[in-house]
């Protein structure tokens, strides 16, 4: 179903349809001294999340990841790869999202930037208690997939 509304031309005066679509994001599951990297948001939704971010206009998947990666955590990301795509239309209460997933292990020191208020690693037994997102899911997915028998 795709929403649209109409608004007004500034070149011509035209009405015309804009469509709302999905907002493309990226987040990534950041292999780090023996566990994975959350930030806590300062931002809504409240909780602690996967580091990832908005993918700008012109700019590729990958080096959305890289970006949001150092602007969050200040961590390089080496063997980055896919890991799960999510796109219910609930899963961030502000609006319709898509996000792509990748693994990747970090590189550097941690330290929480941009619109994380803090940044720590955490283990599948040690998680917060509230988490925002489905990234609850998706790190249970993950630990799912990496457990060693």
């Amino acid at each position: 179903m795709s929403i649209a509304r109409h608004i007004i031309c500034p070149n011509c005066g035209a009405q015309v349809k804009e469509y709302s679509n999905p907002k493309p994001t990226v987040d990534v599951i950041i292999r780090y001294q023996g566990g994975v990297v959350l930030i806590e948001r300062t931002n809504e939704p409240p909780g602690w999340a996967l580091p990832g971010g908005f993918i700008d206009y012109g700019e590729t998947v990958e080096h959305a990841a890289h970006r949001e990666m150092m602007e969050e955590t200040g961590l390089k990301l080496e063997n980055l790869e896919l890991f799960t795509v999510r796109s219910e239309p609930h899963r961030d209460p502000r609006h319709h999202t898509i996000t792509v997933i990748y693994t990747a292990d970090g590189v550097g020191e941690l330290k929480a930037g941009d619109d994380a208020g803090d940044a720590k690693v955490y283990t599948a037994e040690t998680l917060p208690d509230v988490i925002a997102f489905d990234h609850r899911e998706v790190l249970q997915l993950y630990f799912e997939q990496t457990k060693t028998v």
